[in-house]
């Protein structure tokens, strides 16, 4: 019996104090090898999509070479002629009328077909070049006051036949450009210019203009031929010194009566009227300005 005892004590003692830390040991390992299996499935997904990938790489590419084609083919589609979105977001666009006052622009934008008003008032705009209404011919009226225009290119305007109002009030110009044959209302007040940038025929021809604004330039003179058709006639605040009798009136016909003119502006001149009574006998009303 003493002997059965020992070897139970011996042999099966031990065995039960040393159960617990092989429970823990056999749990460590598990989730050990449970991190494990899972970083391998990772693994083995990753490595089954590659495969997967190389296999039909071919048609991938196809599909990517397509969808990439077909963007470049969207790139590469010609400009339309069609100019209308990109000046009507950049302006306001309204019933052939086309309003881009105030928004800093320093050339004139592409304008709509059939525009015939155009509103460009206060911007930054230096030049006018000829094809800026190459295309355009159903302009009726242009406004430019307010910007910086130092230049007109010869014909900018020439094939504006519909053009009736111009104005290039508040600019930088130096001369006048030709103007368009059925202007009736011109303004270039509060330019630069002077008589020698006007020339001499550079209204003569303009049969309906009826309404003629040059005050506060440089002019040292009144332009010469001035249309029959002209009512209103600003002059004031330049540099006019002289004056004749064949400015306004004809001095070989004294019956000659300018019938239309209703207003001249003259104040402003460093000019004495009352020693050019003659130049104003065919006028109904006297000019405005200093006579003594």
């Amino acid at each position: 019996r003493l002997c059965r005892l020992l070897f139970f004590l011996f042999v099966f003692v031990p065995l039960a104090n040393s159960a617990p830390p092989i429970q823990q040991e056999s749990l460590q390992f598990y989730e050990y090898d449970t991190d494990v299996t899972m970083e391998s499935l990772i693994q083995q997904d990753y490595e089954m999509q590659s495969k997967d990938i190389r296999k039909d790489g071919t048609n991938v590419s196809l599909d990517t070479s397509l969808r990439l084609q077909g963007d470049d083919s969207e790139r590469n589609v010609p400009p339309t002629k069609d100019t209308n979105l990109p000046t009507c977001l950049l302006c306001v666009c309204l019933s052939g009328s086309v309003y881009c006052e105030e928004i800093d622009i320093e050339a004139v934008p592409p304008l709509p077909k059939e525009t015939a008003y155009l509103y460009a008032r206060f911007n930054k705009i230096k030049r006018i070049a000829v094809s800026d209404f190459a295309d355009i011919t159903t302009l009726r009226r242009i406004d430019f006051s307010g910007n910086r225009i130092e230049e007109i290119e010869d014909g900018a305007f020439s094939k504006l036949l519909l053009l009736e109002e111009l104005s290039l009030a508040e600019n930088r110009l130096l001369k006048l450009p030709v103007l368009p044959p059925k202007l009736t209302t011109f303004n270039a007040n509060q330019n630069r210019i002077k008589s020698r940038g006007i020339k001499a025929n550079a209204f003569k021809k303009l049969t309906n203009l009826a309404y003629l604004y040059l005050g506060h330039n440089a002019l040292e003179s009144v332009p010469l031929n001035l249309p029959e058709s002209l009512r209103i006639l600003h002059l004031q605040y330049n540099n006019i010194t002289t004056i004749t009798d064949d400015t306004f009136c004809k001095s070989n016909n004294t019956r000659y009566i300018r019938t239309s003119m209703d207003e001249i502006r003259m104040e402003g001149n460093p000019i004495l009227l009352a020693k050019h009574v003659n130049a104003f006998s065919c006028l109904r009303t006297l000019p405005v300005g200093t006579y003594y």
